[in-house]
């Protein structure tokens, strides 16, 4: 009888383990009780997620561009290519985040990704002959002559696209911006001879001041020039990120560069002069307040 006592004990010593592993499964309920009602009531308080268009090149040929923004870690809503034909790529919906814009920001936004839609366009930004030109310190920055122009189909192209876009999103001028615009101190893009002023003016896209209010700022005979600090936080106003240090640093110069790469290409120097503030204020009287950015 002992011996059986203990067979019985083994027995269920070596059963209890298995029953331990045992998974209770549990039906998962299907039935859905509620449904959404999208017409009944509506909020009056919201706007657009999208804010922002970033423009961009690509420092590369057709192929690369390619394969940079389709199996890489930088991506792109948009690709324009230089072939002569009528299209353009949608690389990422525009109801998801593309990873095109990085570190940086522009009217109060920081993480531009989130509310932007970015547009790559293949183009080698600084002529192979000039891309070194930075290494001896001779100059600080690319005057206009070094940069590579547009074709005329891609600007096109371009203009038609952006147009498109900020009318859907009701997206403010100033807020369709170049990629050197956010990060000053890391990307000069889309460049010198990207025609921001062309497009204003013949398609309505973006912002451009009015020659009269900066003829009438220049004109202005002021008892005292501006301060540093004056000029920088005209320049937050409009919506670039600067530093409040009372220098022009390289950081602040930086911000200088980008803002005539776009609204004054032909001499950007990232000194600050007379045009280069006259120009900011037209812009301000423009355009300050008026980005909708809620």
């Amino acid at each position: 009888m002992t011996k059986n006592i203990i067979s019985i004990a083994l027995a269920c010593g070596l059963t209890l383990p298995l029953i331990g592993c045992v998974t209770t499964t549990y039906p998962v309920a299907t039935t859905k009780h509620y449904s959404v009602d999208s017409d009944t009531y509506q909020s009056t308080g919201k706007s657009q997620r999208i804010k922002t268009i970033v423009l961009h090149y690509t420092v590369s040929d057709n192929e690369r561009s390619i394969k940079t923004l389709t199996t890489g870690n930088v991506s792109a809503h948009y690709l324009v290519l230089d072939n002569d034909d009528d299209k353009i790529y949608n690389l990422v919906p525009e109801s998801e985040r593309a990873w095109h814009a990085g570190d940086g920001g522009f009217s109060g936004r920081t993480i531009l990704n989130d509310t932007s839609i970015g547009i790559e366009i293949v183009n080698a930004g600084i002529k192979p002959e000039y891309r070194d030109a930075l290494k001896n310190g001779d100059m600080d920055y690319h005057p206009y002559e070094h940069y590579v122009a547009f074709d005329e189909l891609q600007i096109k192209k371009v203009a038609e696209l952006v147009q498109d876009i900020a009318t859907r999103y009701d997206i403010s001028p100033k807020n369709i911006i170049g990629h050197a615009d956010m990060a000053p101190s890391r990307k000069i893009d889309p460049g010198a001879k990207f025609p921001w002023e062309r497009l204003y003016k013949e398609y309505g896209i973006g912002a451009w001041y009015d020659e009269a209010d900066k003829q009438e700022i220049m004109n202005r005979r002021t008892l005292v020039a501006p301060s540093v600090q004056e000029i920088k936080q005209a320049f937050r106003k409009y919506g670039y990120q600067i530093n409040d240090t009372d220098t022009w640093d390289k950081p602040s110069r930086d911000v200088i560069y980008a803002f005539q790469l776009h609204f004054r290409p032909q001499q950007p120097t990232g000194n600050m002069d007379s045009e280069t503030y006259a120009i900011l204020q037209a812009l301000n009287m423009k355009y300050a307040g008026r980005d909708d950015f809620y």
